[in-house]
């Protein structure tokens, strides 16, 4: 059987079958307190690959967070093949401010590879790719929508990669993208570092679900089984094959005022379907957004008041609908509580855990 070796990272050298909390220094708050990106290693007492997850690139995503403390009771080294890297706030200044930024107002996620002499995000983002990516041979990037917005779960990869596909379908979301990469990204710097992510996006900026925290967990241990990390036994079935597309399309509201929905994430829909009317505040004048194709919707806006072309429906080009629908329903059904059969009631206020 292999030996298996230390594991070394900014200085701090951990032994196999065991586990360690690192913080690697970024800067000084205004108020001359440092600010660390804290990281838990586990290093498995068997070899494998090395995995990182991370979560709140994006300040305000916090749902990533909720979903490694489900999986960390899990997460044994003595049972664990490879090395895990988890970043459960990656930017800390956005995660303490409830930001989806830094306070140089710069998107992290559109900061890389950034370096030593950059801005602040671009030294976060510097520190997380020598520190990190750089260390890793894959990882799974967890985000959210942004506020007043939801997300079905869903696993968003690079067209191209064939053992990136076989991983995403492991996963088992309810639905599967084919998205580019954009530049500055964490997902095209890891590209070209050789570094395969898969991107999770799931759940509402600034709050917690019990729906988005169960597919997510579920699903990463899947993938960590399917990389042989961790033994088949302790890891949920897939319970169906989830909905793929490589088209979506972001519908507006056609005028503004008060909006009544009638499909939510999680719905199919065929071209001509009236998702939506939007009348004037006394309830008069109603326009009618419609699907423009059949599909999933993917991701809504959760506000009733809109203004003209403001973001209402994302929805994702499915082909043959109605081979899908029964698939991607199983696959929800599987993560809600049979006493709260719709997903949306699991929504909790942004300062609750679970």
């Amino acid at each position: 059987m292999a030996v298996v070796q230390d594991f070394a990272i900014a200085g701090h050298i951990i032994s196999p079958g065991s586990v360690a909390n690192v913080a690697l220094p970024v800067s000084a708050l205004a108020s001359g307190i440092e600010a660390s990106l804290n990281l838990r290693i586990i290093h498995g007492a068997k070899p494998g690959s090395v995995f990182f997850i991370s979560a709140a690139i994006h300040g305000d995503e916090i749902i990533g967070t909720a979903i490694i403390r489900e999986i960390m009771p899990l997460l044994d080294p003595h049972i664990l093949s490879g090395t895990l890297i988890i970043a459960p706030t990656v930017n800390i200044y956005g995660f303490m401010a409830r930001s989806r930024y830094l306070p140089d107002r710069r998107d992290l996620n559109r900061s890389f590879p950034g370096g030593p002499k950059f801005s602040l995000a671009g030294q976060l983002a510097h520190i997380f790719l020598t520190e990190v990516l750089e260390r890793s041979d894959m990882g799974i990037d967890i985000h959210s929508a942004a506020e007043h917005r939801y997300n079905l779960p869903q696993i968003r990869h690079a067209a191209g990669s064939e053992k990136l596909k076989i991983l995403a379908e492991a996963f088992g979301p309810p639905a599967i993208i084919e998205s580019p990469l954009r530049p500055g990204s964490m997902r095209e710097i890891a590209s070209q570092k050789k570094v395969d992510i898969l991107l999770l996006e799931t759940g509402e900026a600034k709050r917690f679900d019990r729906f988005s925290v169960q597919i997510g967990a579920a699903g990463i241990l899947r993938v960590l089984a399917a990389l042989e990390m961790l033994p088949q036994d302790i890891v949920e079935p897939n319970q169906a094959k989830p909905a793929h597309a490589r088209k979506t399309k972001w519908l507006r509201a056609p005028r503004g005022g008060i909006t009544k929905r009638l499909y939510k994430s999680g719905d199919f829909v065929a071209a001509g379907d009236v998702l939506a009317l939007v009348t004037d505040v006394l309830g008069e004048e109603p326009e009618a957004l419609t699907a423009p194709y059949d599909g999933l919707i993917i991701g809504h806006s959760t506000l009733p008041v809109v203004n003209q072309g403001d973001a209402l429906f994302h929805i994702a080009e499915i082909n043959q609908p109605e081979t899908a629908q029964e698939r991607v329903q199983a696959i929800m059904q599987s993560a809600l509580d049979p006493d709260q059969p719709q997903y949306e009631q699991h929504m909790l206020d942004e300062d609750e855990l679970l």
